[in-house]
């Protein structure tokens, strides 16, 4: 069985060191796209996610993807139990809480447990539990905590678990944020130099191969685009009110295409949703389940 969860549940993935600079936060907040409204070059307040110096902020989201950020290989799939492929494999969830504002810079050292492994039928679902904290030899303070799950296709039906999920309420009322961006044609091509590299969102041919007509967008993408527009929109663009954020991929992005973000204040938290806006696919479901919780 190209799944085995008697060897793969609970295995640790090991520690590993990385560091990051100012660079790769501007790098990551151009990949999701701040910056980008007309004014945003000499908004104090957007400068604070574009401009290295001392107001530089980072939104909570660039700790998923700090760890890998300097990667230029496909990212490896050898996990324990798991033989799998990237043409099988999808982005199900994510979610990331934070101890407080991360650093623009620093050293941290982090580590992953395989934690579950739900059988869907037709699928599997792999979750991933890792934590984050200061330092080369990993006893500093805890820096954030991170929990991401992915979809693979063709490799259920073995008996196991399938799991339980509680779908997020939208509140009944109007939304307190609408918001649309733009995702651009080369967005996928920028985003992949914050360390995924998966052909997937490159390479048209690849992309055919795994069942989608053209390169989709990372999910990874879609998650911090929503997040910054949620942030922007209605917590003044102070990413340090940010402590989390949870999503589950619900549908994929095409460059080119809108995504509309809907948010709710239901007291210390947001509800959201992203939906394509506009087009021939108005309405797809983009990212569904989103909280994000604030200071």
């Amino acid at each position: 069985m190209p799944i085995d969860p008697s060897v793969a549940i609970g295995a640790d993935l090991g520690a590993r060191t990385f560091s990051w600079t100012e660079s790769d936060v501007l790098l990551y907040h151009l990949g999701i796209g701040a910056g980008s409204r007309e004014g945003d070059n000499v908004n104090p307040v957007a400068l604070r996610s574009t401009l290295d110096n001392a107001a530089l902020q980072v939104l909570p989201t660039f700790g998923v993807v700090a760890p890998t950020f300097h990667e230029t290989d496909p990212p490896p799939l050898d996990l324990p139990g798991c033989d799998i492929n990237l043409a099988q494999v999808v982005h199900g969830s994510q979610s990331i809480s934070v101890s407080g504002p991360l650093p623009t810079s620093g050293t941290a050292t982090i580590r992953t447990t395989l934690t579950d492994i739900w059988d869907k039928g037709k699928a599997a679902v792999i979750w991933q539990e890792a934590v984050a904290t200061a330092g080369a030899d990993g006893t500093g303070e805890e820096l954030w905590r991170v929990r991401s799950s992915i979809f693979v296709k063709g490799e259920g039906g073995w008996g196991g678990d399938r799991g339980t999920a509680e779908p997020v309420v939208v509140p009944d009322r109007a939304p307190d944020h609408v918001s649309s961006y733009a995702v651009t044609p080369q967005q996928a091509l920028l985003y992949r130099l914050c360390g995924d590299r998966n052909p997937l969102h490159a390479d048209p041919d690849f992309a055919k191969s795994a069942g989608f007509p053209a390169p989709i967008l990372h999910g990874l993408c879609s998650y911090g685009i929503v997040l910054r527009e949620l942030t922007d929109g209605l917590l003044g663009g102070d990413a340090a009110a940010v402590r989390g954020f949870s999503g589950r991929f619900a549908g994929v992005v095409f460059p080119g295409e809108t995504i509309k973000v809907t948010g709710w204040r239901e007291g210390d938290s947001i509800v959201a949703t992203a939906a394509i806006d506009g087009g021939e696919r108005d309405g797809s479901p983009v990212l569904a389940d989103c909280v994000v919780v604030t200071a």
